[in-house]
């Protein structure tokens, strides 16, 4: 796992880099920038909206007494997408912005569900109920 984080604190950076210049030759400067900074926002407008239908969404499940377990994934994919998509570059907003979209989201929590579930198995990670 360090290693992949290790690669990826490497690779993602490259990368951006790359595209960034990339679109730099392609659009201009002043145009990147102006990208990056409406994506930043209309990622921030979407991580609210999305956050907020997903804390309605898992306090309705609760009021029914339902557990509210895959609204809590949903809600932490959202969270996470909205990091991506405020920290600037083109291939985290194109990952930010397919995690909190709804339709995308499904994917996201099915590979999120499957590492905690593996991790479970491993004994990695406990759940203490009261």
């Amino acid at each position: 796992m360090k290693k992949w984080i290790a690669a990826l604190i490497i690779i993602v950076p490259l990368l951006e880099w790359y595209i960034f210049l990339q679109m730099i030759e392609w659009i201009g400067g002043w145009n990147t920038l102006i990208l990056l900074i409406l994506t930043s926002l209309i990622g921030i407008v979407m991580m609210r909206f999305e956050g907020r239908k997903v804390l309605e969404d898992t306090k309705a499940l609760i009021n029914a007494n339902q557990p509210p377990g895959r609204k809590m994934l949903d809600g932490l994919c959202v969270f996470i997408g909205g990091i991506m998509l405020v920290l600037p570059g083109f291939v985290l907003d194109v990952i930010g912005f397919t995690i909190v979209f709804p339709l995308t989201r499904p994917l996201y929590r099915n590979l999120l569900l499957k590492w905690i579930e593996k991790r479970m198995k491993k004994g990695s990670i406990t759940i203490y109920r009261p």
